[in-house]
């Protein structure tokens, strides 16, 4: 009895490390892909260059995090890539933490920047320097492209970004009225 108690639990420990094993192998050759794409996208802001942006991001994806609402379809997410460079310069992206799988690739990243312009969506003027953190969730289709796109800002950067109450404003009720 003793034998077969020892046996059955060996059989279960080997199981165990072999099944742990299988999990933590290492991330899949598909989440490195598109891990690549994600880091590759994340240079091109740096670099200003969106030339390759085809490589990487679907002509049918969908960016849920523009400053107007959804941005749809490669030439769309472009344009706004476009914009974003033509009022920043002097960009750094740092990717704190990224985790990938098959599907997503989740960045925790830290941005910083010059601006080019006044940019009054961003609440900066020329020569202002810029700088937030946030965490992009980013989901691939099987040929390893952007499908679409998720951002999240910490809430401390976001109001910096909103602007600041005067007194007309203060003045105003929910409505807008004064």
């Amino acid at each position: 009895m003793k034998k077969l108690v020892f046996a059955f639990l060996a059989i279960a420990i080997c199981t165990v490390i072999v099944s742990c094993n299988e999990q933590t192998a290492g991330t899949s050759d598909k989440a490195k892909k598109n891990q690549a794409a994600n880091q590759a996208i994340l240079k091109m802001f740096e670099s200003g260059d969106f030339s390759k942006v085809s490589d990487y991001i679907a002509t049918d994806a969908v960016d849920h995090s523009g400053p107007r609402g959804e941005v749809k379809g490669l030439d769309s997410i472009k344009a706004m890539f476009q914009y974003f460079a033509s009022t920043m310069s002097n960009t750094k992206v740092e990717v704190v933490k990224e985790l990938a799988d098959d599907d997503y690739v989740m960045s925790w990243i830290k941005q910083s920047w010059t601006a080019k312009t006044d940019d009054p969506m961003m609440g900066l003027k020329a020569g202002d320097k810029g700088n937030m953190q946030g965490v992009d969730v980013t989901k691939y289709n099987d040929d390893g492209k952007v499908i679409e796109h998720w951002g999240f800002i910490s809430m401390a950067d976001m109001m910096k970004m909103m602007p600041q109450p005067t007194m007309e404003m203060n003045k105003m009720d929910t409505t807008g009225k004064k």
